[in-house]
């Protein structure tokens, strides 16, 4: 078990390249999900996307040698973090069937709060100040400016699909706690990574059977190329890219960039499905990337209490 790598204090060019890149990713990969429905159904098309993850992880750690020591003492936070991952990926499948993409999108990215209130307890250094805070609401409130045309729309049960939204987000902000605070912040970000990508390729199946989705293997060539996109480059290469940063950058500073992810699929919506281009979608943009400049401004050092 070789000790925890402390974070430098700022992003620096490549961390800021990278987190644009695998948001930009992230936004698309939404796109990839919605188009994708109609031939693959939600939860199988997760099991099958996170059991190639899987696959890749392995065949990559063998490839480069990288050792997967499972008698490290980092099971139980890596059962911890499969558990909360799958979690969280139950809570927006299944909220969507009684809320709108709207809505839990909003609800979703309460996620950086949870992690800006809970890690300093661990890690003080990255407790934010004040205008920090601006920052993080800024990027928060320009994201539901962008959603908020679809507020309106009533579902069925609607306060229990946004009550699964929240949680979604808190399980998601809980994993970059326990990512950052347990014996999984000394081991490879492959190991990392595997145990949540593996622990949800178990839960997703299960919860698809129960769901009475139809399992098939033939689909058209279109289907198989947006499932290979996801799974190789986002569950694979991009969480990979996640989860080393989480190790080397603040996780709040890298938490801030997450709230582009639903702009660039609202962009790529307009660029792919010819969706509109809105005023609203604008100043969003605008916004959040304010707030990105706010949480990431050079710091003052945190004084000893």
């Amino acid at each position: 078990m070789t000790p925890p790598i402390q974070p430098r204090p700022q992003l620096d060019r490549l961390a800021v390249m990278l987190l644009l890149v695998c948001c930009s990713f992230w936004g698309l990969q939404q796109i990839l999900i919605k188009v994708t429905v109609p031939a693959i159904p939600p939860l199988w098309q997760a099991s099958l996307r996170f059991a190639g993850a899987a696959w890749l992880l392995v065949l990559w750690c063998r490839w480069r040698g990288i050792a997967l020591p499972w008698g490290n003492g980092s099971l139980r936070a890596g059962l911890l973090a499969g558990g909360l991952f799958a979690a969280e990926f139950v809570c927006i499948y299944i909220g969507l069937e009684f809320t709108s993409a709207s809505r839990l999108t909003v609800f979703l990215y309460t996620s950086p709060f949870v992690v800006a209130l809970l890690l300093p307890r661990w890690r003080p250094a990255e407790r934010l100040q004040r205008w920090q805070w601006v920052g993080l609401g800024l990027a928060f409130a320009s994201v539901a400016l962008a959603f908020a045309e679809g507020f309106g729309h009533a579902h069925p049960n609607q306060l229990l699909g946004d009550g699964l939204g929240l949680a979604a987000g808190l399980m998601w902000g809980l994993t970059t706690l326990v990512l950052r605070t347990t014996r999984l912040a000394s081991v490879s970000a492959e190991q990392a990574l595997l145990y949540q990508v593996a622990v949800t390729a178990a839960v997703m199946p299960v919860l698809s059977w129960s769901l009475n989705e139809p399992w098939s293997l033939s689909y058209p060539a279109w289907a198989w190329w947006s499932l290979a996109a996801q799974t190789g480059v986002g569950a694979f290469a991009s969480y990979l890219t996640w989860m080393w940063m989480l190790r080397h950058y603040p996780a709040m500073h890298m938490a801030s960039f997450t709230f582009l992810t639903p702009l660039f699929a609202l962009l790529f919506g307009v660029v792919l499905l010819n969706e509109p281009l809105t005023l609203q979608l604008g100043l969003a943009l605008v916004g959040v990337a304010t707030g990105i400049v706010l949480v990431n401004r050079a710091r003052k050092p945190v004084q000893p209490t």
